[in-house]
């Protein structure tokens, strides 16, 4: 596909035009492997276009591997999976030096961090030790071992999977490590007809291997740098606050939305935005996504957790107590 020239200038209605037919044969293309989930592979692609990482809390077996995979293929990018263990050094993450007798110098020898999509599997099997160097290279898109620094390069994206059952033995993610990630959701086991669709192909191991190289990974760059050009109006940003600080008031929540993920929700309406062939945000992107942004940087109050209140519904109830903007401001 033909990338139109990308500029710090608003983004144009060629532009938008040109960025949501790609973004729908990216998700067609990631679709034929992980199939009736398409709201999910929009979100991480969304996710992989902001800039920023995915969180999926999800049961065995439900894909999470074939997702990072069609995303890697898609892009013609590289992709690693880390099965994260109780005995996982950050070393085994991020990489080491070692001296080479031959050369008489030290050389890196990088980890399966550097790749353009990393599955980090059962991430909270891990000590919080690994877990942190994990969420510091996401962070800062890049390692420093011995005192050198080495990119991540871009695109760079994690898919981290957190298994919902079997906690024995598990390291939960604390809250502030949770806000990190831009995005949470779960792709859920497969409708009825998806089934019957994967199990007529039961004898294709991986659905992977025949998808299409769409477009480069400088292209998804590009692609990146293009959606943060989208119109933000005073509006949306104003509507944003007021949820954010709905959350923080709201008597179920111990803690509620903070800046950043205020600055999530709005990168992320500005891929969501371009995605549907708009220059410009509007509050339905934000109801959109605010779910998926916005839930797990919530903490609850004792007495709601016990009781069965989820960040989600908190989220839902906030999205339908406080009225979008109907005109723009400047």
């Amino acid at each position: 596909m033909t990338t139109p020239t990308t500029t710090r200038q608003p983004m144009t209605g060629e532009q938008s035009a040109w960025f949501a037919q790609t973004f729908s044969a990216l998700v067609d293309n990631v679709g034929q492997a992980v199939l009736g989930k398409t709201h999910v592979v929009r979100l991480a692609f969304t996710a992989m276009l902001a800039e920023g990482h995915i969180l999926l809390e999800d049961a065995p077996g439900t894909g999470k591997t074939m997702l990072a995979r069609a995303l890697a293929a898609t892009i013609d990018g590289t992709h690693n999976r880390i099965q994260f263990t109780p005995d996982l050094l950050p070393s085994d993450v991020t990489g080491v030096t070692i001296y080479d007798q031959k050369s008489g110098v030290f050389e890196f020898h990088k980890g399966p961090i550097f790749s353009s999509v990393v599955l980090a599997d059962e991430i909270n099997r891990a000590s919080p030790k690994t877990q942190s160097a994990l969420l510091e290279v996401m962070e800062e898109s890049r390692v420093t071992v011995d005192g050198v620094t080495h990119s991540a390069g871009r695109p760079f994206m994690v898919i981290a999977t957190q298994n919902p059952i079997e906690q024995a033995g598990t390291y939960r993610l604390p809250e502030a490590q949770l806000d990190r990630f831009l995005i949470k959701t779960s792709l859920g086991y497969p409708d009825h007809a998806s089934t019957l669709q994967i199990l007529a192909g039961a004898a294709e191991r991986d659905r992977t291997t025949g998808l299409k190289h769409l477009v480069s990974s400088a292209a998804i760059v590009q692609m990146a740098v293009l959606a943060s050009t989208v119109y933000v109006d005073t509006s949306i940003n104003d509507y944003v606050s007021r949820l954010a600080e709905a959350t923080r008031n709201d008597a179920e929540t111990r803690l509620g939305v903070s800046v950043r993920g205020c600055l999530a929700l709005v990168r992320c309406a500005k891929v969501w935005a371009a995605a549907q062939g708009r220059p410009y945000v509007i509050p339905d992107d934000i109801k959109d996504l605010a779910v998926s942004v916005l839930a797990h940087r919530l903490m609850l109050d004792v007495e709601a957790e016990f009781s069965g209140v989820t960040s989600e519904e908190v989220v839902e109830r906030i999205l339908s107590t406080i009225t979008p903007p109907s005109e723009r401001v400047g």
